[in-house]
């Protein structure tokens, strides 16, 4: 279930920013900044706003890794799989949470959009490897020397935090 698009929160993100062809990439952050992703009502809307066509700034947002045109979760855990976690056994942590959440390398979002679970190749806490890192409403949290046996009392943290 995609979010319902408040039109008047794009355009605060364009007045910020201003209506320029020159704002696509910082208005498109500000506006997945809101969302979580960008749904696909915006790109008519701002190509209309900053005068540029709608192939350019979905060009745009499909160049970049960051952006996402699919709805993500509440909270986004993101496991770390650098060196450091990865030697330190990153992968079986993954696994669990894919199989506690009813997820898979393909279907990276639970149904109910309440978690998305994604790799990165590094969250940069290599000290507190095998790290993951849970984003959501209330901020970003860190999760130090995380074995597979912790993932239930991760996820469950992370509900009673939403």
């Amino acid at each position: 279930m995609a979010a319902s698009i408040d039109f008047g929160v794009v355009d605060d993100v364009i007045k910020e920013w201003g209506a320029k062809p020159g704002s696509i990439i910082p208005i498109l952050q500000g506006v997945q900044e809101k969302y979580n992703y960008l749904p696909k009502d915006i790109f008519p809307y701002i190509s209309k706003k900053l005068g540029v066509s709608e192939a350019r700034i979905y060009g745009v947002a499909t160049f970049y890794e960051n952006f996402s045109l699919d709805p993500k979760g509440k909270f986004i855990i993101k496991v770390c799989d650098g060196t450091a976690c990865h030697v330190r056994k990153s992968v079986p942590n993954l696994e669990r949470l894919r199989k506690e959440l009813g997820l898979s390398e393909k279907k990276i979002t639970t149904d109910d959009l309440g978690f998305t679970v994604q790799t990165v190749a590094c969250l940069g806490a290599c000290s507190l490897a095998p790290a993951l890192m849970a984003q959501g409403p209330k901020g970003d949290k860190v999760y130090a020397n995380v074995s597979p046996d912790q993932i239930p009392g991760i996820i469950t943290d992370l509900q009673q935090l939403g």
